[in-house]
């Protein structure tokens, strides 16, 4: 079977390697005479699968022993309202910096829940870039300061994070986290749903200081209390096993390809072929976002006209191209180059773009 050229931006693209492994492992895990989906999460062959998910986790990012880490539902959505449900304190403001449409999701949930202000925006600029470091306005007494590491409908990516001090950062990290280093100690939370770079859908990952963990408001229902899921290991009640099952492949992969600084120069191999053919194409193809915000995990451009777009796209489709089409919202292109995206599949689309500028030029 042909495989496609996948840059769906999620649920996205899964290493072949891994899809084989959970093949081989369907129908008979490790001599269970069942599959990892039918058998109970108490039993010790899910709570080893659970365990060294999170054992993983913590060795590829380098994760300090005073961070607690969850497996969830839900999706990113779900967090953002759990976020200020749990750490939303009165008279202390959430700031956000609004990026996008997935930090506007996240700041709509929050003004459900508290005070909420905007610490940057970059609304004027079409979210085309990311505020620099010096345009982030935390106050003081903020509970904590919310922000997206990567809008993957603009195609913008933060490539520094700012010193919040004694206020908590905490970052959706849904659409690049594990495609770089980075220093968690930095932050009081990263979240992230599994679908774009960790796995399938329907896991979602919580990584959170033990102490944001434990000061949360008794009066919040047990489900939306992080207490409650780091307590129990992320075992209180029955989890999305098959995800996390596949989230563990997954991060053994990342492992056997050198670690996440081995995937963030992966990554910048890969996405340099499809800039590159943007950059030199002489105003045919016109990048979206600002240079210096560019994405390694979503590259947004145009073309001349919508109907030229749609003549792209439906090119594409015949040669095993999927997901090039742009986000419903802003239209245009998009190619989604997450960590599982092979260096294969991006030369071939930087040939395709060269190819379809010689026939459409």
């Amino acid at each position: 079977m042909a495989r496609a050229f996948n840059f769906n931006a999620g649920p996205a693209a899964i290493p072949l390697e891994v899809l084989q492994q959970a093949q081989e492992q369907f129908v008979d895990y490790h001599g269970a005479g069942m599959s990892i989906m039918e058998m109970s999460h108490r039993s010790a062959l899910y709570e080893d699968v659970n365990n060294e998910a999170q054992a993983l986790m913590r060795e590829l990012l380098g994760i300090p022993s005073h961070y607690e880490i969850m497996f969830l539902q839900g999706g990113a959505s779900t967090q953002f309202a759990m976020l200020p449900m749990n750490l939303l304190r009165e008279g202390q403001p959430a700031a956000y910096v609004q990026t996008g449409a997935w930090a506007d999701k996240a700041i709509k949930e929050a003004k459900l829940i508290g005070e909420t202000v905007i610490a940057a925006s970059t609304a004027e600029d079409k979210f085309m870039r990311m505020p620099n470091l010096a345009e982030i306005a935390v106050p003081a007494n903020a509970s904590y300061l919310h922000l997206t590491s990567n809008e993957t409908i603009g195609g913008t990516q933060f490539h520094e994070f700012p010193d919040t001090g004694s206020v908590p950062l905490v970052a959706d990290m849904s659409s690049d986290i594990l495609s770089r280093p980075i220093d968690v100690s930095k932050f009081g939370v990263i979240y992230a749903g599994a679908q774009k770079n960790l796995g399938p859908s329907g896991a979602t990952v919580v990584i959170m200081r033990e102490d944001l963990v434990k000061d949360n408001p008794k009066t919040i229902p047990a489900m939306f209390r992080y207490e409650t899921h780091a307590k129990a290991k992320s075992l209180y009640n029955t989890p999305p096993s098959f995800a996390v099952y596949m989230v563990s492949l997954v991060l053994k992969w990342i492992q056997a390809k050198g670690g996440v600084a081995e995937m963030e120069q992966y990554n910048r191999d890969k996405t340099k072929l499809i800039y590159d053919v943007i950059d030199g194409s002489g105003g045919y193809y016109k990048g979206c976002a600002h240079e210096g915000s560019r994405s390694l995990m979503n590259i947004t451009f145009r073309l001349g006209s919508e109907e030229l777009e749609k003549q792209f796209v439906k090119e594409s489709e015949k040669e095993g191209f999927i997901g090039l089409k742009g986000h419903r919202d802003v239209g245009g292109l998009r190619a989604s180059t997450y960590n599982a995206v092979p260096l294969e599949s991006c030369q071939a689309l930087a040939q395709f773009m060269k190819d379809f500028q010689q026939r459409n030029g």
